[in-house]
């Protein structure tokens, strides 16, 4: 006997009102979407905010919920704009927001303290003390990360049981941890937390180990497949996830309504009891209908080469069959499932086709092909089918015949969605009252939402011979209120005398006075209540809880470097403070020659940090744990480290991970503990400087030289190339291949580091230069300064000793030369984003 289980919500995208549709005609129980502004998809899949009006009440009226994405991080200057917007879509009937920025989850708190808020998996949840942080901030729920497992689940769960979990079961995959990717904003100023990631991910690109230059591997070698955790449904809702999020805000509705169906269908399942895994031909409608081919994630531990699609980036569709012949302009074809016409098929290269475990196939450029607009069937048995095709495409004979889109399930999907009706949006109730006389002009008064306006005509009351003024004939004119945004409500005729007559053109006129007078009067209130909210969020933003900074104001440059004899060379060359990153590659080095490090520099009056991984999962908690009973100060990317490790008493610098983009975040991390805070790498210099302004720069760092880690990724691009179970294969990263790059197509290089947790580290292509831009952040108060060593190869010593001329001059108050670490870099430099916004 089966035993019904509790069941999470479905929760589907939509980037329109007919996605909405699809949702909620397919079992949907709550819809997220963004609307014109500050969320993470900035490229037609969002809302108008009238739309939103609309598809807020079609939701509600299927008794579903509606998230609206207000997923971006924000700038200073955009606090304002971003939470006036909000209250628009509160006023729209939102029932919560996704946000990734903390310091706008506080302002939201301050100024619309009843809406709920749910923390986006920008913000980098994977943890306990993440997620502990997230309840500390008053979030009803948060997006976890999608690389974490079903262990990491229970752990997050147990720990922190009154925290909602959400987390993806389908749909695209970000190969890095999101939150965490700033590669795209690099290349092209489109920041992925911003809502304009290029998808740097899905280039092609070579692995190469640059000691010998050899190819270790070649394709879409950081193109993560499509989610599908169809099998896991029922020990994700057993962890205690309580929310199963569909990716697509960009997806067409006719996959909002076919993903939705088919998860419904698994849940509805579930729910009765039944935990098997969904047979093969109930996931083939997942498969046509958009895949880059299925991975199911990591809940149940790293993915290895097959986490990536390798072959091509895009939808793959169904291999159906090959190409047996031809007949004049017809294509003969043998499949295992027959064509219908309004199909769409390609036709790909046996040799670079690629079949995976679904049924779905990839291939290569030369891929070709069309839609079926005639078909015939030639010769049927048991398992085959050899049809004609007509399509604008040919291929040679031995070609695979691919299936792109099912036409019949595009129909079906469209069908689902057809009868869902458009709701009309709501309009004021008006209420009228009539009086008159014979002889005297009919006197009417308009009532509505507490604003009233009488009018009288000029023509008088005489008595009826045709057609008497009653009730039926005051509501069949007073009625047709068009786009007014009113409606007619009740008519009182108590104070007019019966039997009396008069023109309809009267009555028209008298209507028409009215609800202009009144539109008038309503939008002076719906303006004046807009000046008092905004008025408001104004106070909110510039209100803000500064605290006090206990930050020496002295100068501070900081080298980050991940050896020990590079530790050393920076100090000689003029660091005030070394950042060790013990954690970048294998191996790390003994604590006891860190603990000797420590003691050496101290002798040096220079200081020591211990730089924390920005990712560090349940699992990896215990190796990170015997580092920190070092006792050192911290910089951490990681903003539950940073609030456990402060509490405890440490020294903690928030790192640039910590995605600092405004003076209210800022404010939350100082709350949090942090000592002092290295802004978003994503800012420019005028942006920095309204972000430290209420502090006059003190208690802020800069990094001003180095490659930024542009992605952090749990699959490791080194282990795939050679087929080996990540984790297990050190070797490789120790001995034979220490240090590795991916090349993409435009020829620019990106080291890949190994963690000690096996991760990749992918690095920016070129090392950020700021030395122009010092003297600007000096006058902002600005005192320290990071430059970040993490590629073999770097002059530390040129470097630091360049840095420390410039910030030399700028304390004696003279004019710095910004030569020498220019000279040093020459052309291959980058300025980053501090004269590039984002």
């Amino acid at each position: 006997m089966t035993t019904p289980r509790r069941i999470p919500e479905l929760l589907a995208p939509a980037g329109s009102l007919d996605a909405v549709r699809a949702a909620i005609a397919n079992g949907a129980n709550a819809v997220y979407l963004g609307a014109e502004k500050f969320n993470a998809r900035d490229e037609g899949a969002q809302l108008t905010l009238d739309e939103l009006a609309v598809a807020c009440a079609m939701v509600h009226g299927r008794g579903a919920r509606v998230y609206l994405t207000l997923n971006t991080l924000v700038k200073p200057a955009e606090l304002e704009d971003a939470l006036d917007f909000l209250g628009e879509a509160i006023d729209r009937g939102i029932d919560a927001a996704i946000v990734q920025d903390m310091g706008l989850v506080r302002l939201i708190q301050r100024v619309y303290p009843d809406l709920e808020i749910h923390g986006s998996t920008q913000m980098t949840v994977h943890d306990t003390s993440g997620a502990q942080v997230m309840r500390e901030l008053g979030i009803a729920r948060v997006v976890l990360a999608r690389e974490n497992t079903l262990d990491d689940i229970r752990a997050i769960h147990t720990a922190v049981p009154e925290l909602g979990l959400e987390t993806f079961i389908h749909g695209a995959l970000c190969i890095s941890y999101s939150g965490q990717c700033y590669m795209s904003g690099m290349i092209s100023e489109r920041s992925a937390n911003r809502g304009s990631c290029a998808q740097s991910c899905r280039k092609d690109y070579t692995l190469t180990d640059p000691a010998t230059g050899n190819i270790l591997d070649s394709g879409y070698l950081i193109s993560a497949k499509d989610l599908g955790a169809y099998d896991h449904l029922a020990e994700i809702a057993e962890a205690g996830v309580g929310c199963l999020k569909i990716e697509g805000r960009k997806k067409k509705p006719e996959y909002v309504a076919t993903v939705t169906h088919a998860y419904r269908d698994f849940l509805d399942q579930l729910a009765v009891g039944e935990v098997r895994p969904p047979a093969l031909e109930d996931v083939q409608p997942l498969v046509q209908i958009y895949s880059r081919g299925f991975t199911p994630g990591m809940y149940i531990g790293r993915a290895g080469r097959e986490y990536i699609t390798r072959e091509q980036p895009d939808n793959r569709g169904v291999v159906l069959g090959a190409v047996v012949g031809h007949q004049g302009r017809e294509i003969l074809v043998e499949l295992s499932t027959p064509l219908k016409v309004g199909d769409g098929i390609a036709f790909e290269p046996v040799e670079q086709a690629d079949r995976g475990e679904n049924g779905e196939v990839g291939g290569g450029d030369e891929t070709v092909g069309g839609t079926v607009y005639a078909i015939r069937t030639v010769a049927s048995r048991t398992g085959m089918t050899r049809q004609a095709l007509s399509v604008r495409a040919s291929a040679p004979v031995g070609w695979r015949v691919v299936r792109t889109s099912d036409g019949s399930l595009l129909e079906r999907s469209r069908a689902s969605y057809a009868d869902v009706q458009t709701p009309h949006t709501a309009k004021l109730l008006l209420d009228v009252n009539a009086f008159g006389t014979a002889g005297a002009p009919l006197k009417l008064v308009f009532s509505v939402a507490g604003h009233t306006v009488t009018v009288r005509g000029d023509v008088p009351l005489v008595p009826a011979t045709k057609r008497v003024l009653d009730v039926a004939q005051l509501r069949e004119q007073l009625g047709r209120l068009g786009e007014t945004g009113f409606v007619l409500g009740a008519v009182d005729t108590r104070g007019l005398h019966d039997g009396l007559f008069l023109p309809v053109s009267e009555l028209n006129h008298l209507r028409q006075t009215a609800t202009e007078q009144l539109a008038t009067s309503t939008l002076w209130d719906v303006q004046s209540r807009l000046q008092e909210r905004h008025d408001q969020v104004s106070r909110a933003v510039i209100e803000l809880a500064t605290s006090t900074v206990s930050a020496s104001p002295d100068l501070t440059l900081s080298a980050h470097v991940y050896t020990i004899d590079d530790a050393f060379t920076a100090a000689s060359a003029g660091a005030t403070e070394i950042v060790l990153d013990p954690f970048l590659r294998h191996p790390t080095p003994p604590l006891s020659r860190v603990r000797a490090l420590a003691e050496e520099l101290a002798s040096r009056h220079v200081a020591l940090r211990l730089r924390t991984p920005t990712i560090v999962r349940p699992d990896d908690r215990p190796a990170l744990d015997k580092w920190l009973t070092l006792g050192l100060p911290y910089v951490s990317g990681h903003v539950g480290l940073v609030a456990e490790l402060s509490k405890q008493g440490a020294d903690v610098v928030a790192d640039y991970a910590v995605n600092c983009f405004n003076q209210h975040t800022a404010a939350e991390l100082f709350r949090l503990g942090a000592s002092r805070i290295v802004p978003s790498v994503e800012l420019t210099t005028e942006e920095i400087a309204q972000l430290v302004a209420p502090w006059s720069g003190a208690g802020f760092d800069v990094l001003v030289y180095g490659r930024p880690e542009g992605m952090t990724i749990e699959h490791c691009v080194l282990s795939a190339a050679f087929d080996r179970v990540a984790t297990t294969c050190r070797d490789l990263c120790v001995q034979k291949h220490p240090n590795v790059a991916l090349t993409d197509p435009a020829g620019y290089t990106f080291a890949v580091a190994t963690d000690s947790a096996c991760r990749n580290r992918l690095l920016h292509s070129r090392p950020i230069e700021a030395s122009e831009y010092i003297p600007k952040l000096w006058a902002q108060g600005i005192r320290a300064y990071h430059a970040v060593f993490n590629v073999p190869g770097d002059d530390i010593a040129v470097v630091i000793q360049g840095y420390a001329e410039i910030l030399a001059a700028l304390t004696a108050g003279d004019r710095p030369s910004a030569t020498r670490v220019r000279e040093y870099v020459g052309t291959t430099f980058t300025r980053g984003h501090f004269a590039r916004a984002v």
